[in-house]
């Protein structure tokens, strides 16, 4: 039996595995660098939060408002800080809201505070904390 040789040209270049071969390589590179891209990304919106609160306490005060009480963890203790605390009425709802200035200080730092309510009040909770201070709330 005999091979028939192709006619030139007319099938591409039979010699191919070069061009696979850095093919592979680029994908690898780019699959790598996307990997590094998206775990890093992860980390910026996913991890430990340089500023957080816990509630430590509440208590229904007079005249639709509750106090409330919060531990702020913060990982800049000379940076100020910018926690916001609401309270939820019976059905789940936000009743009230307020902005609570953490002056720059200790690691943990107790904060207590009133916030008042458009209707009365049974939960209170943190909302969350930031380091970007409004500039109506800040000292200077």
């Amino acid at each position: 039996m005999t091979t028939r040789a192709l006619p030139e040209g007319r099938y591409g270049k039979v010699g191919g595995r070069a061009s696979a071969r850095w093919r592979r390589w680029l994908f690898a590179a780019v699959a790598l660098v996307a990997g590094v891209v998206v775990a890093w990304v992860a980390y910026v919106n996913l991890g430990p939060a340089p500023i957080q609160a816990d509630r430590v306490s509440f208590a229904e005060q007079p005249g639709n408002a509750m106090s409330i009480t919060i531990n702020v963890t913060r990982d800049d203790p000379g940076r100020p800080g910018v926690c916001i605390v609401r309270l939820r009425d019976i059905s789940g709802a936000e009743s009230g809201r307020k902005e609570v200035y953490i002056p720059a200080g200790d690691n943990h730092s107790m904060q207590t505070t009133v916030v008042r309510s458009i209707d009365r009040p049974v939960d209170a909770d943190v909302f969350g904390c930031s380091y970007d201070v409004p500039s109506y709330l800040s000292s200077s």
